[in-house]
């Protein structure tokens, strides 16, 4: 039985702020599929860019949190969301993102580009019961 994985290099990334099990799990998912995993973690200007409010937790911190996960051979903070940009600087041949992104009108060009170069999208089944969104209100409901 080989321990031969199908892609050589993968890729992931989000924004893993108050970091949970369904972080864990598109880690652990993605590191089960290729052989190096690189994990970007979304800098602090970057979601405040599209999210419109900054982190909880810095990136630097995010950044040695997903650095110390089982599995992660190399974390970078992304300064940038384009897929193709990193694709430049990592030469992956896999890309991870979660089922919740699948259909979109975003992904579904990212889809087309990517394939075009021969990198393949894997949708990871996301995680029910669990978001950073969902923990949030929870700690306002407490307070």
């Amino acid at each position: 039985m080989s321990n031969k994985k199908k892609y050589k290099m993968g890729y992931t990334d989000g924004v893993y702020d108050l970091f949970h099990v369904g972080h864990l799990n598109m880690i652990q998912t993605a590191k089960e599929n290729c052989e190096t995993l690189i994990v970007g973690v979304h800098g602090d200007d970057v979601v405040e860019g599209y999210k419109h409010f900054r982190p909880i937790i810095n990136e630097q911190d995010r950044a040695r949190i997903i650095g110390s996960i089982k599995g992660v051979d190399k974390v970078v903070i992304n300064q940038f969301r384009d897929k193709m940009k990193l694709w430049e600087l990592y030469h992956f041949d896999v890309i991870f993102i979660g089922d919740d992104w699948k259909g979109t009108e975003r992904w579904n060009n990212f889809e087309k580009v990517l394939a075009e170069i021969g990198v393949d999208v894997i949708y990871v089944p996301y995680t029910k019961g669990i978001s950073t969104t969902d923990i949030k209100k929870m700690i306002m409901n407490r307070e």
